[in-house]
């Protein structure tokens, strides 16, 4: 296991309100690590790296499709897209190399998943991630 996919998953998984994480390479466009069973396709990457590459009020008003649902945005800025389905959500971080992707589903608390994976941002970003 990666320095990285054990960052996510003591980090953010520990935490017990996010369903699944991952890390993708801004630049390459490309996955770098995902917990397991997290499978996000190429067109998801894209998705995501689009959102922070649009203003954000468009991202905000268009919202999100991302694998296979619609959400609807509730926050978008220069490092950060929020995102509702019903019950279930997507956090996005944007770090200098990396877009962090945290899940949460029924039952979990939004507001833990949302600090949790800011907080990991923040560690990465200052590390110069």
């Amino acid at each position: 296991m990666s320095h990285l996919q054990s960052l996510l998953l003591d980090t953010l998984l520990g935490t017990k309100h996010v369903d699944s994480a991952a890390l993708i390479k801004i630049q390459e466009r490309s996955l770098c690590v995902a917990s397991p069973g997290f499978n996000v396709m190429p067109s998801d990457v894209r998705t995501l790296v689009n959102g922070f590459a649009k203003n954000p009020l468009q991202t905000r008003r268009e919202g999100l499709y991302f694998k296979e649902k619609d959400y609807r945005c509730v926050r978008a800025d220069e490092y950060s897209l929020y995102a509702k389905n019903e019950n279930a959500g997507v956090v996005v971080v944007k770090t200098h190399l990396y877009l962090l992707v945290a899940t949460y589903t029924e039952g979990m608390y939004p507001s833990v998943c949302v600090e949790a994976t800011e907080s990991l941002g923040d560690y990465l970003r200052k590390k110069g991630s």
